[in-house]
C-alpha cells in the first residue's frame, strides 16, 4: 500500500493545490504523511455522517470537496462539531484531504462532472484560466445540448442526472423554450451572471440561486435558470475523481481502493409543495 504523502501527491497532481483561489483552504487536514493507506471515501462535505461512514468502512483518507475550516481556527476541541470530526478521525486513523476550487478549475474538474450528468458535451470553459495555454481550465462550463430539448425536458433531464434532493430542481424561464447551448457551475454561481450572458447561452445549470440576482439575471437577458441543490451539483465530480485516483494508482502499482459516499448532506432534508393560487 501507498503511503499518505504519495496519495497526497497523486492527488495534488490531479487538482495542484496553486489552482486554488486565494480566500480557498485546501490540502491535508490532519493525518500522518507517514502512514499506509489502502481505503479512500470521497465525499462533498466533512460532517460527522461521512466521518461516521468512513469509519464504518475502514478509510483511511476521507477526500472531500468542501473544507472543514475555511476560515481558520483556534481551536479543534471536541466541544464543537467539527472538533469532534477530527477527534473522531484521528481517533481512527483517519487522513482528511480537501480539494475545493482547485477542483473547481481543473481539467477534468467539478463542472465538467455536472455538464455530464446533465447531458452536455462540453465545449470550453465559462470563465477560462488565463494561466492555461490549452484554454480548458477554469470556472464553470459552457456546452452543448444534442439534440436541443425545451426548457421542461432539459430541467427534468438534469433532475434525473443529479443524485436527488429534498428541494429537488428549480426553473425560471419559458418552459416550451429550446434549450441548446447551456452553461454550468457546480456548486453557487449567481456572482457569474455577466459571463454566462456574454457567453450567449440558452440557459444556465448552478445552485444557491438567491432571489435578487435571479431575478436580475432574467430581467437583463433571456437566459434561462435552472437551479438545483448545491451539493447535488458538485456530487457528479466525486466519481471523477475516484477514478482518476484508480488510474494513478494503477500506474503506480498502488492497492488502493476507493468509494464514493452516497450519504446525501445536503442540508435541506424536506420540502412541502405549495398549490399555485391558494394564496392571493
Amino acid at each position: 500500500m501507498p503511503k499518505l504523502s504519495d496519495v497526497i501527491s497523486a492527488l495534488e497532481e490531479l487538482y495542484p493545490p496553486q489552482w486554488a483561489e486565494s480566500w480557498d483552504a485546501v490540502g491535508l487536514v490532519c493525518g500522518d504523511p507517514e502512514a499506509q493507506v489502502g481505503r479512500v471515501l470521497f465525499a462533498v462535505d466533512p460532517v460527522q455522517a461521512v466521518v461516521d461512514e468512513a469509519v464504518e468502512w475502514g478509510a483511511d483518507l476521507v477526500v472531500t470537496h468542501h473544507p472543514l475550516y475555511l476560515r481558520g481556527t483556534t481551536s479543534v476541541a471536541a466541544t464543537g462539531f467539527k472538533g469532534r470530526v477530527v477527534h473522531t478521525l484521528i481517533r481512527a486513523g483517519i487522513a482528511l484531504h480537501v480539494a475545493h476550487t482547485n477542483a473547481d478549475h481543473a481539467d477534468p474538474g467539478v463542472s465538467d462532472a455536472l455538464a455530464e450528468a446533465v447531458g452536455l458535451r462540453v465545449l470550453a470553459p465559462l470563465i477560462p484560466d488565463p494561466t492555461d495555454p490549452a484554454g480548458r481550465r477554469g470556472t464553470g462550463r459552457i456546452g452543448v445540448l444534442e439534440p436541443p430539448l425545451t426548457l421542461s425536458a432539459f430541467a427534468a433531464q438534469v433532475a434525473a442526472g443529479l443524485p436527488a434532493t429534498a428541494t429537488g430542481v428549480r426553473v425560471a424561464g419559458n418552459v416550451d423554450r429550446l434549450i441548446s447551448r447551456v452553461a454550468v457551475c457546480g456548486g453557487s454561481g449567481d456572482s457569474f451572471f455577466a459571463e454566462v450572458r456574454a457567453a450567449g447561452v440558452d440557459a444556465y445549470v448552478t445552485a444557491d440561486l438567491r432571489h435578487h440576482p435571479a431575478s436580475e439575471a432574467t430581467e437583463a437577458a433571456p437566459v434561462a435558470l435552472v437551479d438545483a441543490a448545491h451539493w447535488a451539483t458538485e456530487w457528479p465530480w466525486l466519481n471523477l475523481a475516484a477514478r482518476s485516483l484508480v488510474s494513478l494508482a494503477d500506474k503506480h502499482g498502488w492497492d488502493l481502493e476507493t468509494k464514493v459516499s452516497h450519504r446525501v448532506t445536503d442540508p435541506w432534508t424536506a420540502h412541502a409543495p405549495m398549490t399555485p393560487g391558494a394564496n392571493p
